[in-house]
Formats: structure tokens, sequence, C-alpha cells
């Protein structure tokens, strides 16, 4: 195929093209700012390079073999999406398929409310979600972002801080009645709990009340008991549907305590030592693509902070 076309069948491509969209070839040797002569002369040659004619030359008008439309077609679509892309380029406008890996609750509750904002600024960016527990590795190198909770390690990456995530129990205001009073930590003994057992990565299926209740200092609880679920936003909604108490991420939890959906028994919020952060390979910012929905995303964090997202 590389034989067939050479530069100067790319060259004939173009009169053809053009030829093709006048369906005439004194209009095309106008535009091309050459002779009749030159442009009937550079068909034939392509004709007798492709081994096929590509017009009927009719008396007083061309018209296109079944081989010439096709062609056309094609070629038309192909100089259209080069002009695009050369117009795109020389007016900075970024396009192209961003990979981006988050895990579920964080895409889920935090970032998929915003996305309208990133699509509004790059709407030539093409984003490829994918939600994947924090259990995973993140050296597998199928990202070119990716958000997680961690310890702020991850060997041979790099990480941008965005925010550390606290925690605190919290339940729906009907789970409370016919019930003791939930005042104080020992009276979660008369409740079910809830557990999200992918909490971070490392982390076992008690850990975030494990967590709470020793930065809290409180009594001694038994902990295995309740339900369990693998996502915090499931987790949730079982503590929305009262079910029982449930440990809630600061960051996730805004919008359910404003609405009252949930409550907080307890003041108390305790830091878990994990924070979100924006991972990447070393040099994957070099990409300005990548680097501009990095930067968004960072700008979205410091944008919440105020609201009670404390960033780094």
């Amino acid at each position: 195929m590389s034989r067939l076309l050479h530069a100067q069948t790319h060259a004939w491509l173009k009169v053809f093209a053009i030829s093709a969209r006048h369906l005439s070839f004194t209009r095309a040797a106008e535009e091309l700012h050459v002779t009749t002569g030159a442009v009937s002369q550079q068909i034939k040659q392509l004709e007798e390079r492709l081994g096929f004619k590509l017009f009927r030359r009719l008396p007083r008008r061309l018209e296109l073999t079944e081989e010439g439309r096709r062609l056309a077609a094609v070629v038309d679509d192909a100089y259209q999406a080069v002009g695009l892309e050369v117009r795109r380029l020389r007016s900075g406008v970024m396009s192209g398929v961003i990979r981006l890996r988050s895990v579920p609750s964080f895409l889920h509750k935090w970032l998929m409310p915003r996305l309208p904002r990133l699509q509004a600024r790059f709407p030539d960016i093409e984003l490829h979600v994918r939600a994947e527990d924090s259990s995973l590795s993140l050296r597998d190198g199928d990202f070119d972002l990716a958000l997680d909770l961690n310890d702020g390690q991850a060997p041979g990456l790099s990480i941008t801080p965005l925010m550390e995530e606290h925690i605190f129990p919290v339940c729906a205001p009907a789970l409370l009645r016919g019930r003791p009073p939930l005042r104080h930590p020992a009276d979660l003994a008369w409740y079910p709990l809830l557990h999200d057992v992918t909490a971070w990565r490392g982390s076992h299926e008690h850990a975030e009340w494990e967590r709470y209740l020793e930065a809290i200092e409180a009594p001694p609880l038994n902990l295995r008991r309740g339900y369990t679920f693998n996502r915090n936003h499931l987790t949730m909604e079982a503590a929305i549907a009262g079910m029982g108490v449930a440990i809630a991420r600061q960051t996730l939890i805004r919008g359910e305590l404003e609405s009252g959906a949930l409550i907080a028994p307890f003041a108390q919020r305790v830091p878990t030592g994990m924070r979100y952060g924006i991972v990447h390979a070393p040099g994957a910012l070099d990409d300005r693509r990548v680097a501009a929905v990095h930067d968004w995303i960072v700008e979205e964090a410091r944008r919440a902070a105020p609201a009670g997202l404390p960033a780094e």
C-alpha cells in the first residue's frame, strides 16, 4: 500500500478531491491556480496509478464512477479531519482521550456532580472513567490519572494531595425512634452497625469503626456485628433506609446532612490518616491535556475546601 500511495499519489488525490467536489476540471484548475489541462493530466495519471476510472467524461460535464464516488467520500473525510485538527492545534484547543480511574465512592459522590464543569471547559477532551476498588493495584498503568484514597504512598508513582478524609457516625432520624437515646458511644450497643469493607487500601471490614472509636477513646464495643457493604455509597444508602448506624466520610456526606436524610449523633470527627489524591506516572503531566484535567481537579478541591473539605 505504501508503494501505491507515494508522495505524488497524495498530490494527485488532492487534485481529485477538488475535481470531485466541483465535478469540473476547469473549476478545479481555477481553485488550484493551474491550467485545466494540468488537472486533466493529473487525474489521468492517478487513474492509471490506481487501476480504475474515477470520472466519466461526458459532453460538457463530468460524472463520478462508482469507484470515484466511494474514493471521493473517503478522501473528503480525510482532508476535513486533517483541516479540523490543524485548526484545533493552531487555536490551542485540547482534544483526545484521558483515562481517569477513581475509587467508586469518591467518583459517585464528589466527582460526578462536578464533571459537567470539566466538559464545559474542555469540550474536546473525552474522559474515559473507570470506577475501581481501592484494593486494586495502582501500578498496572491502565490510567492517565487516578483518584485514590491512601496514606500518601504510591511507590513508583507521583501523588498530588487533594484533601484529608475525616469520619464520624451517621444514621437516619427514624432509626432513633423507639430505641434508647444515642448520646454517647456506649449507646451504640443498642444499635445495628453498618460497615464499608473496602474503606481504603489494606483496611479490614471493621476498620472505620475501629479507627473512630479508638480515636475518641470510647469504651469497648462489639464491632463484629451488623451489615457489611463493599461500597461507601451503598453503606450510606443502608443508613438512609434506617438499617443502622454507619461511618460517614466528611468529603462525601454533605448533601445528606444538609437535607436531613442523615444526622450525626456525635460531634467528634476523626481524621483517618488517609487522604484523597491524584495519582499519575512520572512525566504524565508533560501531556498538556492530562495536566489540564489534573489542574481542574485540584481547582475543584480548593473550591470545595471552604465548605468544610480541608485541602492540603
